[in-house]
């Protein structure tokens, strides 16, 4: 599509963007020592290669050593992060890739017991409840500190050869200043617009005077704190108007929210089942208004939406960065007339929860993301063709078929069910997580095109799998539900499947026992209260769900707040007994010999899966490596090679939940890492 608008040029003063998509800056977590290294670089470069026109690093870079890494930021403040941008920013430009990096000094948002333990400083005393620090009020000799550390950034990254810098007001120290909410100073720091602008302005004319003018700096700001008492859409847009009246900012790029809670953060970055794009108006309201050029991200997942901003108007240049995390090669294959072969993003939002619990960004169902100096996007072909029979159609035994036919392999893959999918089928029953079949669909779709051979409603035997003379079998059969190992009264609880799957209907009162801590028994607690049961949600964990990280968990506890269902932590369940026509549940502890009871006539229990893996014992006798992986070889990228037994036929895996209950990352990245050197 030559007249597609995406892939129309941008020109940003003398820069010239080849089409309209970038990486909004993010911080994946990949900084080692605080530097943009190997690994940090690698990810970029893979989406430079396939075609983005700008690539934002950073998430943010901290100008200061007062603002620590609240999650393994880059260090804008050492002089040593030159030297490394520098060629991050030199291997993107060899694929036409623009680079810039965002730069803050994250006042609040961070805590003290960070980096060198010096003071949290804001513009006023509230402390954030995201980070939970109590900050200091900034002091006049703190802001002179912080806006010569602006400015030393700034050149830092000049150096460095980027095409640009962006500027971070958005839940960070600059609109600190700018927000009614944060802001407790008095003039000429504080109180009206011009005086809580003053800091903003100030690092803007200190970095011009050191970059000069050709330089390109942006801001990404918010424009609507969307809370009552903070900036309202109408001040935001006179803050846009006069950062374009100032002549030192070159774009916007647009806000729209509040980030120092979990849920304020997951209304302005929305996560799988909210609205797609939901600011995108509000955003091309400030590029309309203003005349500048406008980016803009939160949640366009897919390249329609995108599509429809430029057309219409309503920005420049728009991100897709969680988009580019699913399929690098997004562009590659729009430019090839390949827009349906693109892996979707499904908006599990893995990547970033990973993040704000201190991990790297790795995308729910690309494991290559975040590893490219270790996994292949593109997966290479073998040497000579295998025959590779899959037993299982979930999440990771469609990916080791993906994977094995992409490498050149004969491929024939079971499924016990009719449709495939597993686990993932059960869970996008809700509404809510309906884009979760997007990562069955996908590898179907991928699978088929290759030229892989279904059995559906094959249950597997032994002999099965060896009637096909396999080369290498993969069983990849998942699990399933344990009893839940009670005192007294397993046969009177049913699991959370049986209440997912619409097996048993609820009951009117129930008590939820969650040992698992995951989507199941989260999803099972939503279904049990949306029939209008009353419900308690019994775990042994100090906190909620601790398998399902903060923004996925918002959605969750706002419809379970709604139907007023009662969370009861530290506590778990030890036995059943019938008393009537009810059940009555005893309640222990870890924590000592209390005890409990509660009347109900209900009791779900969500205790994880154990591996269905009777098929994998009965193949193991015939295997030529019994069943034994090399990890040193596994974990180094090179091909298993065990030989335990002289007279066995075929090699032997089996993957995710048939190993051990995780999670469907780690069966697919299973999956890859095994099959890609097979």
């Amino acid at each position: 599509m030559t007249n597609d608008p995406l892939l129309s040029p941008f020109q940003l003063r003398h820069l010239t963007l080849k089409n309209r998509i970038f990486l909004s800056a993010h911080e994946p977590a990949y900084a080692e020592d605080g530097l943009p290294k190997d690994r940090y670089r690698a990810y970029h470069v893979e989406r430079a290669r396939a075609g983005v026109a700008l690539t934002m690093t950073a998430g943010s870079a901290s100008v200061s050593r007062d603002s620590p890494p609240a999650f393994n930021n880059i260090l804008a403040w050492k002089d040593e992060v030159v030297g490394w941008m520098k060629r991050l920013t030199d291997d993107c430009h060899a694929h036409g890739t623009a680079v810039m990096i965002q730069l803050t000094h994250l006042g609040r948002r961070t805590r003290w017991d960070r980096g060198d333990w010096l003071p949290v400083v804001s513009a006023g005393p509230a402390r954030e409840v995201a980070h939970r620090a109590f900050p200091k009020t900034a002091e006049d000799w703190d802001i002179a500190r912080i806006v010569a550390d602006y400015a030393d950034a700034a050149e830092r990254m000049q150096a460095a050869g980027l095409d640009g810098i962006e500027l971070e007001a958005y839940g960070h120290l600059l609109d600190q200043f700018w927000s009614p909410l944060t802001n407790a100073l008095e003039p000429p720091w504080g109180g009206d617009l011009d005086d809580r602008m003053r800091l903003s302005m100030e690092v803007l004319r200190a970095i011009r005077d050191r970059v000069g003018p050709d330089f390109i700096v942006g801001i990404r700001h918010v424009a609507d704190e969307a809370l009552p008492g903070g900036i309202g859409a109408a001040e935001g847009l006179e803050i846009a108007r006069r950062l374009k009246a100032s002549g030192l900012v070159d774009f916007l790029n647009v806000i729209r929210g509040h980030i120092d809670t979990d849920a304020g953060l997951t209304d302005v970055i929305p996560v799988q089942g909210m609205k797609s794009a939901p600011h995108l108006d509000f955003a091309g309201g400030i590029r309309a208004a203003t005349g500048l050029p406008t980016l803009h991200a939160a949640r366009i997942p897919d390249l329609a939406t995108a599509r429809h901003a430029i057309a219409e108007g309503k920005l420049d240049m728009v991100g897709m960065t969680r988009a580019h995390l699913a399929d690098p090669h997004l562009i590659a294959k729009l430019v090839a007339g390949a827009e349906d072969r693109i892996r979707p993003c499904v908006g599990a939002n893995y990547c970033l929860d990973r993040i704000y619990q201190g991990g790297s960004a790795y995308c729910l169902h690309n494991p290559a993301t975040g590893r490219e100096l270790t996994m292949p996007h593109l997966v290479p072909k073998a040497a000579a063709p295998l025959k590779v029979v899959v037993v299982g159609a979930g999440p990771g035994g469609l990916e080791a078929a993906r994977v094995a036919a992409e490498r050149g392999h004969e491929v024939v893959l079971h499924e016990a069910a009719n449709d495939p999918g597993g686990q993932v089928r059960l869970l996008a029953r809700h509404p809510r997580r309906a884009e979760m079949m997007a990562v069955i669909d996908w590898r179907m779709a991928e699978c088929t095109r290759l030229g892989v051979s279904f059995r559906f409603n094959s249950w597997a035997e032994p002999e099965t799998v060896q009637a096909e003379a396999p080369d290498v079998a993969i069983v990849a059969t998942g699990g399933l539900p344990p009893e839940p190992g009670l005192a007294e009264g397993d046969g009177l609880a049913v699991s959370a499947w049986d209440i997912l799957s619409g097996a048993v209907r609820p009951g009117t009162n129930v008590l939820l026992w969650d040992d698992a801590g995951d989507h199941a028994g989260l999803q099972t607690a939503e279904t049990l209260a949306a029939s209008g049961a009353r419900v308690e949600i019994v775990c042994r964990d100090r906190g909620l769900v601790p398998e399902v990280m903060a923004m996925s968990l918002t959605p969750a506890i706002r419809a379970l707040q709604r139907a007023d269902v009662v969370w009861t932590p530290t506590w778990r369940l030890d036995a059943i007994r019938r008393t009537g026509n009810a059940l009555t549940a005893r309640l222990g502890s870890d924590y000592g010999p209390e005890t409990r009871e509660r009347q109900v006539d209900q009791v779900v229990v969500n205790t994880g899966t154990h591996p269905l893996d009777d098929l994998y014992f009965g193949l193991r006798p015939g295997a030529s490596n019994l069943g034994e992986v090399d990890y040193p070889a596994l974990i180094e990228g090179r091909p298993q090679a065990l030989n335990r037994n002289p007279e066995g036929r075929y090699r032997l895996f089996r993957i995710g939940d048939a190993v051990a209950a995780r999670n469907v990352h780690a069966a697919i990245y299973d999956a890859l890492r095994l099959v890609k050197d097979l």
